[in-house]
């Protein structure tokens, strides 16, 4: 310890070329960091909430196909399950359309907008009765 008595006592040496860095860049060296990329977006993901897909009877079903192809052409409101493209489950939606046809090859209801619904998502047809899709 004693060979470094003669520098001990010296001044602070301060650079000629290279400014002092503040104070608060200083301290963002400390500061945390995302010791795992991503892993935030996983535990979002999995926290977000998704509806099941209910499961209708063949009488239920039957019914729903019934009221399809009666509606063809009228003002309908239709709520249907739209699977979630990154996990099991989904959600319901509702829309007001026009029913243009029914496409017995894939199964899907095609709207006046030219949407299409698979039938076997559907779980309620609601047939305006005036024919509008307004209240």
């Amino acid at each position: 310890m004693r060979s470094y008595d003669d520098m001990l006592f010296l001044p602070h040496h301060v650079s000629s070329r290279h400014p002092r860095m503040p104070v608060s860049d200083r301290a963002a060296q400390f500061s945390p960091f995302a010791a795992l990329p991503g892993y935030g977006d996983v535990i979002a993901e999995a926290g977000r909430h998704t509806e099941t897909k209910a499961r209708l009877s063949d009488e239920e079903r039957a019914c729903i196909d019934s009221m399809i192809r009666e509606s063809v052409g009228c003002a309908v409101s239709i709520t249907y399950f739209i699977p979630d493209g990154r996990k099991d489950g989904g959600h319901y939606a509702e829309i007001e359309s026009v029913i243009k046809y029914v496409d017995d090859v894939s199964g899907c209801i095609v709207l006046a907008d030219g949407r299409r619904i698979r039938g076997e998502d559907v779980i309620r047809v609601v047939m305006r009765e005036d024919g509008s899709l307004h209240d």
